[in-house]
């Protein structure tokens, strides 16, 4: 039985790093709602409360039943899970009368206690939130505090229970994955063996015995989330396995005839269908981008119910569904965290579509799956390659789509893409674009003015997509690269360079 911490979800945006934290310490995690969680038993090592937007004193303020898990395992409330833990048991959460958002320094640490070995005195945390800690319950330990927070962290004596007021799993708090490991390692007793090769040993295993003989339809993208989930698949099922590739129209040049070369390497059963026209069709008149979305899942819903008629026994969807797609479309398995937007490839599948949804790695971030591509022995073009949204091009063309601004993104994502690759800078980068923009500016070409089309670069560095800065390119680099897309590229004649970070923004425009 894999050993496991669980995450009760209160709705906070950080609850998915606080399992990436957890997973980097070689730990297998899940996060559930707070108000339904799994049956505890023997492979619950431990329990995580998360922060979250609501306070302990609203009236709807989110409360866990902890009467199977407070005392009797080791238990950690994070930021509102530690008010909680004070609120509900006989202390005092008021609103704060100072700022309590930002970085914070530790200015007192009990190394004696469990939870705070190793910590420095003045360690740098993150703090966020409105509300703190007065007055604790009676056999509540002060262990931290800091400047204005004078109960940052609390143990309860007689158990394994801890409390503390800012975020560990933040990259401001400069220790938190000391404190992190010394709960998961030191006080649960997790034996940190979930690695990339215990994924796919244990993955693998659960497809066979959940698809037996039948067949299984993965739609492939060219992506490392869906290659990688189609060798899973492979391992598992072999030639049950039928992958069909969809050129919607949408994709970067010469995209559909170079991934399926690409694929033959790999002893994949691979079919190519080229949809172009009726994604293209589809989408005619749309701006708005949820609708665009929309219309692209369901595109894909219909060639892959007729392609399905075609397959014996075919009784499976496989998808390369990852863990950032289930959060941005719905929230974290029915929590209460916000919907940012949804994903062509998560929601389910319509009633007339038989098939189920098989999705290996939803559970995973995308540098851990290419960790398991790696393990599986991958080769890097596959492994380093770039995300690429499902909806291709149709997320990066603002307002309405037509085959030629498809035929001018192209051409100017082609450039930017290639110089990347050819000046070294493709692989500092983690995702690079173009977005095609509905605005036209006056410009001079020769003699003779000009009203054309703007394009906007989109560059950003990130390790799993949740959370990404925008990339510092040279500037001899975006002199050149707009040069050439300006001079190559009938129909634009200007060139931006996107300098937002997520958050606030998000990676595609759309």
């Amino acid at each position: 039985m894999q050993e496991k911490i669980l995450i009760l979800d209160f709705g906070s945006q950080y609850t998915q790093l606080i399992a990436r934290r957890v997973r980097e310490l070689n730990v297998y995690c899940e996060i559930h709602p707070y108000n339904n969680p799994p049956a505890i038993d023997e492979s619950i090592k431990g329990v995580i409360l998360s922060g979250s937007p609501f306070s302990v004193r609203d009236e709807k303020a989110p409360i866990p039943d902890l009467s199977e898990i407070k005392g009797k395992l080791p238990l950690l409330g994070v930021c509102y899970g530690a008010q909680h833990l004070a609120h509900c048991f006989g202390g005092e959460v008021m609103a704060s009368n100072k700022r309590e958002y930002g970085r914070a320094n530790l200015t007192s640490v009990d190394n004696s206690c469990a939870l705070l070995k190793g910590i420095s005195l003045n360690s740098q945390v993150w703090m966020s939130h409105g509300d703190t800690i007065e007055r604790m319950p009676a056999n509540y330990k002060v262990t931290a505090s800091t400047a204005d927070v004078e109960n940052a962290a609390f143990a309860i004596e007689g158990e394994t229970t801890y409390g503390i007021q800012f975020h560990p799993e933040v990259y401001h708090s400069t220790e938190g994955i000391v404190l992190l490991e010394n709960f998961i390692v030191g006080i649960c007793g997790c034996s940190q063996d979930w690695t990339p090769d215990a994924f796919v040993e244990t993955t693998v295993a659960e497809l066979k015995e959940k698809l037996g003989d039948e067949s299984v339809i993965l739609a492939l993208s060219g992506g490392v989330d869906s290659t990688v989930a189609a060798m899973l698949l492979h391992k598992a099922i072999g030639k049950n396995l039928y992958c069909i590739f969809v050129d919607n129209g949408l994709l970067r040049k010469n995209e559909f005839t170079n991934v399926l070369k690409q694929y033959e390497t790999l002893g994949l059963n691979v079919t190519g269908v080229d949809a172009g026209e009726k994604f293209i069709s589809a989408l005619a008149g749309v701006t708005d981008p949820e609708k665009k979305r929309k219309i692209i899942g369901n595109a894909f819903v219909e060639v892959f119910d007729e392609e399905s008629h075609k397959v014996e026994n075919a009784k499976w969807l496989g998808q390369g569904t990852i863990y950032p797609d289930v959060i941005e479309s719905v929230s974290v398995t029915g929590g209460p965290s916000q919907t940012i937007k949804s994903h062509h490839n998560v929601g389910g599948l319509p009633d007339y579509m038989k098939l189920k949804v098989v999705e290996p790695l939803k559970l995973l971030f995308k540098d851990e799956v290419r960790r398991v591509g790696r393990s599986m022995g991958l080769e890097d073009k596959f492994i380093s390659r770039h995300p690429f949204p499902g909806p291709g091009l149709g997320i990066r063309i603002l307002g309405d789509i037509t085959a030629e601004k498809v035929r001018i993104l192209q051409e100017v994502d082609d450039i930017f893409i290639s110089g990347l690759k050819e000046d070294g800078l493709y692989d500092e980068v983690w995702q690079a674009g173009a977005m095609l923009l509905p605005v036209q500016s006056v410009g001079v070409m020769g003699d003779e003015r000009t009203y054309e089309s703007v394009v906007a670069l989109r560059a950003v560095g990130s390790t799993d997509g949740m959370t990404a800065d925008w990339s510092h390119l040279p500037y001899e680099f975006l002199a050149k690269t707009s040069n050439k897309i300006i001079n190559n590229v009938k129909g634009v004649n200007r060139v931006v360079y996107d300098v937002s970070s997520k958050p606030p923004a998000t990676i595609e425009w759309e």
